[in-house]
C-alpha cells in the first residue's frame, strides 16, 4: 500500500520529484543498516542462538513463573537492545511460547513481556530499532555518546515495566506449575555467533569514533554469519535476501516519501504549534507524551518521521525525548507499532488468544508510568552527562 501511496503523492504533486529523491537518499543509509541487522538476527537463530537461550530460561525457571518472567525480561531486553526488537517479536516469541509449554505455566505474562519489551526496551542502541535509528541519524550524537543518555531510561523504563507486569499478571504468577516436568539438557551456546555479535558492537563503536557509517559493520557482521551459513550449506542466497526482509524495506522507503508530501503540506505547521519548546523536565515530558499520542494515532514510524525535523532544532534532547514517546507509547494500542501488529499474528498463530481490553488496561498501567520515569531519567541523564 505504501508504495503506490508515494508514486501517487508524485503523480499528484503533493511532493516534488526533487522532495521525493531526496528524502529516499535521506533514508537510504538507514534502509541499509535494517537490511543487515534483520540479516545477522536471521542467521544468529540458524545458529541456534534462540533455542539455546530458550533451554536456559526452562532450566534457570525450574517450574516457577516468577523466575521465568525475570529471564524473559532480561533475555528479551539484551536481544531487543542488540538484535533489534523484531528479533525479539518473530524469533523470541516463538521460544517463549515453547520455554512456557515445557515447564508447565502459564504463558500469558511472558508472550505479553515479548510485544512490551520489543518496544520499551528498544531504547539503548541506534541499532535497537528503526526509529532509533531514524533518531540517531537527526541526533547528531556517537554512537556511544547515545547509548551513554539512554542507558538510564532504558533501566528506567524496564524496570517500571516489570514492576506493572509483577502486579497486573500476579495471579498468573502465583499458579505453581505441574511438577515433574521434563526441562531436558540445555544446548550449548553458539560462541560463533556469540562472538560475531560482540565484535559487531565493538565495531559500532570503533566506527563511530572514527566517523564511519555504523552501515557499514552491521553488514560486515550479517556477511560473516551468512557466509559461515552458505559454505555449511544451512541457507542459499536467496535466504539471504528473504532475511533481509526487501518488502518491508521498500514499505520503510515509501512511507517515508508519503510523511514527507503530508509535512510538506500543512502538518509541520499544525504539530509545530503544539511541540513543547526547550529541553528542561516540562518540556522533555510534553514532547514525549506528544510523541506517545501521535504513535497510537499514526502509527510509531510515521510519528516518528514527522517529529524528528521539528524537534531536532532543539537539540539531541528533544529527539531522544521523541524516541521514549515513540518507543514505549505504542504498547498502548495495536496499532502504536508495526512490531506490535506482527506479534498479535505470531500469537494468533499459536492459537492463544489476546484480549484486546486485557491489552489495553496492561497499556494504561504501564505505558503512562514507563514514560514518566524514563523522561526524567533522560533529564538526569542530559544533566549530568
Amino acid at each position: 500500500m505504501a508504495v503506490p501511496a508515494a508514486a501517487v503523492a508524485v503523480a499528484t504533486g503533493a511532493i516534488s520529484l526533487d522532495h521525493a529523491r531526496a528524502e529516499a537518499e535521506r533514508l537510504g543509509p538507514v534502509v541499509g543498516f535494517l537490511a543487515a541487522v534483520l540479516v545477522l538476527a536471521h542467521f544468529c537463530d540458524v545458529e541456534g542462538l534462540f533455542q539455546a537461550c530458550g533451554a536456559w530460561m526452562a532450566r534457570w525457571a525450574a517450574g516457577r513463573p516468577v523466575r521465568l518472567l525475570t529471564a524473559v525480561f532480561a533475555l528479551a531486553s539484551a536481544i531487543t537492545a542488540v538484535l533489534s526488537l523484531d528479533a525479539t517479536i518473530v524469533l523470541l516469541t516463538p521460544v517463549v511460547f515453547a520455554t512456557a509449554a515445557r515447564t508447565g505455566v502459564r504463558p500469558k505474562p511472558h508472550v505479553y513481556a515479548c510485544t512490551h519489551l520489543s518496544n520499551t526496551a528498544s531504547l539503548l542502541l541506534p541499532v535497537s530499532n528503526l526509529t532509533n535509528l531514524l533518531a540517531f541519524a537527526a541526533s547528531g550524537l556517537t554512537f556511544t555518546r547515545f547509548a551513554a543518555l539512554m542507558a538510564l531510561p532504558w533501566l528506567a523504563a524496564i524496570g517500571a515495566e516489570y514492576l506493572v507486569f509483577r502486579r497486573f499478571f500476579a495471579r498468573d504468577l502465583t499458579a505453581a506449575a505441574p511438577a515433574g516436568r521434563d526441562t531436558d539438557e540445555v544446548p550449548a551456546l553458539p560462541l560463533f555467533a556469540l562472538v560475531t555479535v560482540g565484535c559487531t558492537l565493538a565495531g559500532f563503536v570503533v566506527a563511530s569514533a572514527f566517523g564511519v557509517d555504523p552501515a557499514w559493520v552491521a553488514a560486515a557482521g550479517a556477511l560473516v554469519l551468512a557466509g559461515r551459513a552458505l559454505v555449511r550449506r544451512q541457507a542459499s542466497p536467496l535466504t539471504v535476501v528473504r532475511a533481509a526482509a526487501p518488502a518491508f524495506l521498500a514499505f520503510v522507503l515509501a512511507l517515508g516519501i508519503v510523511v514527507r508530501a503530508v509535512v510538506d503540506n500543512g502538518l509541520a505547521d499544525v504539530l509545530g504549534h503544539v511541540l513543547p519548546a526547550g529541553t528542561g523536565l516540562p518540556a522533555l515530558l510534553g514532547i514525549a507524551a506528544l510523541a506517545a499520542l501521535l504513535a497510537n494515532l499514526i502509527n510509531n514510524l510515521p510519528a516518528v518521521l514527522v517529529l524528528l525535523p521539528l524537534a531536532a532544532p532543539a537539540g539531541p534532547g528533544a529527539v531522544l525525548a521523541v524516541l521514549l514517546g515513540v518507543n514505549i507509547g505504542p504498547n498502548l494500542t495495536y496499532a502504536g507499532s508495526l512490531a506490535t501488529l506482527l506479534w498479535r499474528r505470531i500469537v494468533h498463530e499459536h492459537e492463544h488468544d489476546v484480549d484486546l481490553g486485557e491489552f489495553t488496561r496492561l497499556g494504561l498501567l504501564a505505558v503512562p508510568s514507563s514514560l514518566a520515569v524514563a523522561v526524567v531519567a533522560l533529564w538526569g541523564s542530559l544533566r549530568i552527562l
